[in-house]
């Protein structure tokens, strides 16, 4: 069998990936996302620290190592770098980086969407656009103590990218505002796998399966974690 895990960004739940898991589910692959601790409520976030997220994510592999032939990573954002962590310690197969932030914030970009916010919010259209819903429930629930937890992480976890040696898929869009380009460039030079690739969606945000490129994404991740197994331990 093979498995997958899968985590969710700063302040997600499974629920922000869902398009991704299920995605895999159709495999019939053992497919897990978990809740990383704290994370599904503002005052959960401000009872715990990084190292209680990177312990969530080295439990659940471990569980999936245990009961499965092969094991894949896939992480977004902040569960990117998580599973970098994960994929530099543990003997997974491949990985999977979506908008992970080893930097993040790109002002310019940042400023071009809150620009568009307020146009559509003259015009009464805000409530219908999900990158803006996504943000402002993100910044409700974010203390600030959480915040701090997730930026001391981020420097911890960049010096392990250099001890990655699987294959390794890192996806990016252009047009991120919370993380930029740079983060993606910076992760596939750090990497030492033989085999990495990195592809830029030129037109995608953070969350790159709200926009026109979804069907692309997938099949991407779908190419990418099949090509070396033609004859698939679940196909």
């Amino acid at each position: 069998m093979i498995g997958c895990l899968c985590l969710h960004g700063f302040t997600g739940t499974p629920a922000e990936i869902d398009a991704i898991t299920k995605h895999l589910e159709k495999k019939n692959w053992l497919v897990y996302s978990p809740t990383l601790p704290g994370h599904g409520s503002k005052d959960g976030l401000r009872g715990v620290t990084y190292k209680h997220w990177i312990y969530a994510a080295t439990v659940a592999v471990e569980e999936l190592l245990k009961r499965c032939e092969k094991v894949y990573v896939i992480g977004f954002s902040m569960g990117g770098m998580i599973a970098s962590y994960i994929a530099s310690k543990y003997p997974v197969e491949k990985l999977v980086l979506i908008s992970a932030s080893a930097y993040y914030i790109n002002p310019r970009q940042l400023f071009q969407d809150v620009k568009g916010w307020f146009l559509e919010g003259l015009r009464g259209e805000l409530e219908d656009d999900k990158l803006y819903v996504f943000y402002r429930q993100k910044i409700k629930e974010t203390p600030l103590i959480a915040t701090k937890e997730f930026a001391k992480m981020v420097r911890q976890l960049r010096r392990h990218l250099r001890n990655i040696k699987v294959p390794t898929l890192i996806i990016q869009g252009e047009c991120d505002g919370l993380v930029p380009k740079k983060s993606a460039e910076f992760i596939h030079e750090q990497i030492e796998s033989e085999e990495k690739k990195v592809y830029f969606f030129p037109n995608a945000k953070h969350y790159i399966w709200f926009g026109e490129d979804k069907d692309e994404l997938l099949r991407r991740i779908e190419e990418f974690l099949w090509e070396s197994d033609v004859e698939g331990l679940s196909s």
